[in-house]
């Protein structure tokens, strides 16, 4: 018992860093725009790759689905179409406040709502339990960690507005993320919902740590409408589909691939941990998840000079609301683990 649960937290940090990881080849990719690198991801991530993981790790998967009560599909994809506008939001959000303030921000938001909300519509009672309380206790400590990231944030861009005089819009690319964060916990919802298609997956003779590829796939391709109805729009809009065959486009093609294998990498290591984590995985397993995801991101955002020229008062506001972040979050899996 305490080897599967080491190993499924092992599982849930190694997803946590994969998917924290991910955005990280767009900084190699300035000859692109935003739509282009994120369409190319979006195909690879949410389409290409959670089939092809799916289709070799679950026997009869068509029988699967076709198996599966119209409405228990129904919820899979509907939640993961939410996730997609989050997952929108996420990419806009982290390309105008930056990796490191973005992650945070987001994931904050999305750690806090992806266990409190899925407590409060499958367990209810439970809210006024141990557990109850620390989520809503997290939650709070979580706003004060908001707030300092956002006083940090905003006193960045004033340090590069002294710099660079009319760079801007960091409020407009705060509230992208705050809504950003808001949406993103619907791909948990698709997992903790997704009952009768990891049930159904099992029974075809898919492993435990592989049950849940099923609901992935569905949840991750319905997400992807939402993100390439927007890419298309902006390719059109902007008028760069030309640059997805312009000079350096072999490396950004498969830059823009990379990224797709990292996070659903990432997204099928914590299903795996989750699952190994027994039946309070999806509750369990998610704030360790972000935890690792937030540290990730804001260590790529300091490698790649985000923060570069930002005074020490910044510096040491995003500090402590990432602080502030973790130790909610570790609230939380207390709670959870009582």
């Amino acid at each position: 018992m305490a080897t599967g649960i080491h190993s499924g937290i092992a599982l849930v940090l190694a997803g946590g860093f994969l998917n924290g990881s991910f955005a990280a080849p767009m900084k190699r990719m300035p000859g692109w725009r935003w739509e282009n690198t994120w369409l190319v991801y979006s195909v690879s991530g949410l389409v290409i790759v959670p089939w092809a993981v799916a289709v070799l790790t679950v026997p009869h998967l068509a029988s699967v689905y076709r198996g599966t009560t119209g409405a228990a599909l129904f919820e899979v994809a509907i939640f993961g179409f939410g996730w997609g506008v989050g997952s929108t939001l996420f990419g806009l959000g982290i390309s105008r406040v930056g990796m490191a303030l973005g992650f945070a921000v987001i994931l904050g938001i999305t750690s806090s709502f992806g266990s409190l909300l899925p407590l409060l519509i499958l367990h209810p009672r439970q809210l006024m339990s141990p557990q109850g309380r620390a989520l809503v206790a997290g939650t709070l400590v979580m706003i004060v960690g908001l707030v300092f990231l956002a006083v940090a944030g905003r006193g960045r861009e004033r340090d590069a507005a002294k710099a660079s005089p009319g760079q801007g819009g960091y409020a407009w690319g705060l509230a992208i993320c705050i809504l950003s964060g808001i949406l993103s916990p619907m791909l948990n919802f698709a997992f903790l919902f997704g009952d009768e298609l990891k049930n159904r997956a099992a029974r075809a003779g898919a492993g435990a740590a592989m049950a849940a590829n099923p609901v992935w796939s569905l949840a991750v391709t319905s997400g992807f409408v939402a993100n390439a109805a927007y890419c298309l729009y902006l390719l059109r809009k902007n008028r760069a589909w030309s640059r997805f065959g312009s000079g350096g486009a072999p490396g950004y093609w498969l830059g823009g691939s990379l990224m797709g294998w990292l996070w659903f990498g990432g997204i099928a290591l914590y299903g795996m941990g989750a699952t190994a984590l027994g039946t309070l995985g999806g509750i369990v397993g998610w704030p360790a998840f972000m935890a690792v995801n937030i540290s990730t991101g804001y260590a790529w955002g300091l490698v790649t000079g985000e923060w570069k020229g930002a005074s020490r008062r910044s510096l040491r506001y995003s500090w402590a609301g990432i602080v502030i972040l973790l130790v909610s979050i570790y609230v939380i899996s207390r709670g959870n683990a009582g």
